[in-house]
């Protein structure tokens, strides 16, 4: 059975997923937090019902599914209304909704995905555990640098999304180390295009405000000819011409096996997040040759993807 219940700002879905037969069966119910239509969190959210379906197979479920926008009251209210609702566990996708929804639901377990650097940003231990979205911002840079040679780059992240601020920071870190300077562009509805007309290539973090305003991101780069970068899946698919980030496949299932793990009595506090293991590197060639940027060979052959 699925509903659908629209508010505004947010889009409420529910999911019964029936796992076992008979009535006496105590149905759990499961928060879910997701921003916006990310396509990412789509894809992990897909591959996590999939292998929920095939490793919890003793209990009856109840899935409900708030898409708040990307603002800090939108998070919260999203929290609060999965706590009111009497959730069993919270499941959430990225840094900001994972920080919001530890702080409004301190007594319920909070199992994560997408969410770069959880040691850093101190979503270990407590009541939460689940699988990071970390991938190396260094060799990304690496690889944009091969589309096209980079003196200044355009660093997109929101204020409001405290993970990219962190990423941000790394890549100011790499000034010195690989020889370029950073502008920050804190991308709200739009961007601001009076700070790109400097950059030479963008760098877009795992901001959910980024993706939204992907369309006008990709707008620009095809206007000025700059070269483009995500740390968030899906956005090749959008027109970003190279994307480093980890397979959502992987992050879906890792997070059902987790909650497994935790219907079965095992504390979040007990279990370390995990780090992930596959990588995706997707290459938009089609979009490269269009703006006459060359894509390295060897890049090319390191590509888990290319589209054409």
């Amino acid at each position: 059975m699925k509903r659908i219940v629209r508010n505004t700002g947010l889009v409420l879905v529910i999911l019964a997923i029936s796992l076992v037969s008979g009535h006496h069966v105590h149905a759990k119910t499961i928060g879910v937090i997701m921003t916006g239509d990310v396509e990412f969190y789509n894809d992990i959210h897909k591959a996590f019902i999939d292998k929920i379906k095939e490793v919890v197979t003793t209990e009856k479920i109840d899935i409900i599914i708030q898409k708040p926008m990307p603002n800090s009251m939108a998070w919260i209210n999203s929290a609060r209304k999965l706590v009111a609702i009497g959730s069993d566990f919270i499941i959430s996708y990225g840094s900001p909704t994972t920080l919001m929804a530890m702080r409004e639901a301190s007594g319920i377990p909070v199992l994560f995905a997408g969410v770069y650097s959880p040691e850093s940003l101190n979503i270990t231990g407590k009541n939460a555990t689940g699988i990071s979205s970390t991938v190396s911002i260094e060799s990304t840079i690496h690889y944009l640098d091969g589309i096209r040679k980079i003196s200044t780059l355009g660093v997109l992240f929101s204020k409001s999304e405290k993970d990219t601020i962190l990423q941000a920071k790394e890549i100011k870190q790499l000034e010195n180390k690989l020889g370029f300077k950073t502008v920050l562009i804190d991308v709200k509805n739009i961007v601001n295009r009076s700070k790109t007309k400097s950059v030479d290539a963008f760098l877009m973090t795992t901001s959910s405000a980024c993706f939204r305003a992907i369309g006008d991101i990709v707008d620009i780069a095809r206007q000025d000819n700059k070269a483009t970068a995500s740390l968030m899946g899906g956005c090749s698919d959008k027109g970003v011409i190279l994307t480093v980030s980890p397979n959502p496949v992987e992050q879906g299932t890792e997070l059902a096996k987790i909650l497994k793990m935790v219907l079965g009595g095992s504390k979040p506090s007990d279990i370390p997040f995990k780090r992930p293991r596959q990588i995706d590197v997707v290459v938009n060639l089609k979009e490269a040759k269009a703006l006459k940027l060359d894509i390295p060979a060897k890049m090319l052959g390191r590509a888990t993807r290319v589209i054409e």
